[in-house]
């Protein structure tokens, strides 16, 4: 889940939800606000950064031994990054989320004085948790620097999809927020579309330009169906990049027209797969419709450096 143990308490900075039952694309936004619950920039020259942290699998197995163990690495793995990465933090009251439902996590995460996650409309439901987040610019008080959206893609019980009235909301909701597509959009949701096997890779051979990344060790675990998020997207020059979890063997950028298609990096020590753990960040400078990125590892090296400016 989106938490991590230090020195025997939980602490937690701003997240923010595309919920997979307990195995959670989980993003910490690490940034100066302007005010409490408000997210911006601090400074004519300051960035904004953002730590993927992806496939946490907390929970899993918790009654035996190996269970609880996997839960301190993967928060010794956010633990590390936080710490390279240099954000504030909160102490939480509650850790407990095994066996919690969807909506009440997403309840109890929202409950936090820093969180940003939200419900969105109940016309989407089962889908919970699509919402949007602005990004306040120091210099233009009119006009946010960026827009984040996050889009839930189901998983578990629920159909995994990015749903049509789904689709719809946020094509809706990015005409009434960004109707002259001005301001930088960034897309998080957990399962990649279909459209990430379109542009993967050949499994098994090295990342190549135009690509990005470190691993290419499995196929793409896509979502069931295309229900017309990816034309959306496309079609819109504002969205420079989604980025998703859910394939821990899988961590490249590639263009995709003109955004980019990206996975974050494996950081829960649950779940399949021995590929050394980590996270993704963004960092989105003040001024600049430029998107960097670039991935921390748990031994606090760092690789796949790039910026993202159009594809």
């Amino acid at each position: 889940m989106q938490y991590i143990i230090r020195h025997k308490m939980c602490i937690f900075r701003i997240l923010l939800v595309c919920f997979y039952l307990l195995v959670v694309l989980g993003v910490i936004l690490v940034a100066n606000a302007h005010a409490q619950k408000k997210l911006g920039f601090a400074s004519a020259n300051s960035s904004f950064r953002i730590a993927i942290f992806a496939d946490l699998h907390y929970g899993e197995n918790a009654w035996t031994d190996w269970g609880p163990l996997q839960d301190q690495k993967s928060s010794k793995v956010m633990a590390t990054v936080l710490d390279k990465e240099s954000p504030g933090v909160e102490q939480m009251t509650d850790c407990y989320f095994q066996g919690t439902s969807r909506v009440d996590m997403l309840k109890m995460d929202a409950q936090q004085s820093l969180s940003h996650s939200s419900f969105g409309p109940k016309s989407l439901w089962p889908s919970v948790s699509n919402y949007y987040l602005e990004i306040a610019s120091y210099k233009y008080s009119k006009s946010p620097a960026a827009l984040l959206y996050f889009l839930d893609s189901g998983g578990g019980s629920y159909p995994e999809v990015i749903s049509k009235n789904q689709a719809k909301w946020f094509q809706q909701t990015a005409a009434q927020k960004n109707p002259n597509s001005r301001i930088p959009e960034i897309v998080f949701w957990h399962i990649p579309s279909q459209a990430y096997k379109e542009i993967a890779p050949r499994v098994g051979t090295p990342i190549k330009d135009p690509c990005v990344g470190s691993i290419n060790l499995e196929r793409v675990d896509s979502q069931t169906a295309e229900w017309g998020i990816m034309d959306i997207l496309t079609n819109r020059t504002s969205v420079k990049a989604v980025f998703v979890g859910h394939n821990h063997g899988l961590d490249w950028c590639c263009p995709c027209k003109n955004l980019w298609l990206c996975f974050a990096r494996h950081t829960g020590y649950g779940g399949y797969g021995s590929w050394p753990r980590g996270a993704r960040i963004l960092e989105l400078v003040e001024g600049n419709s430029e998107l960097k990125s670039w991935i921390r590892m748990e031994d606090g090296t760092t690789h796949s450096h790039m910026t993202i400016t159009s594809a």
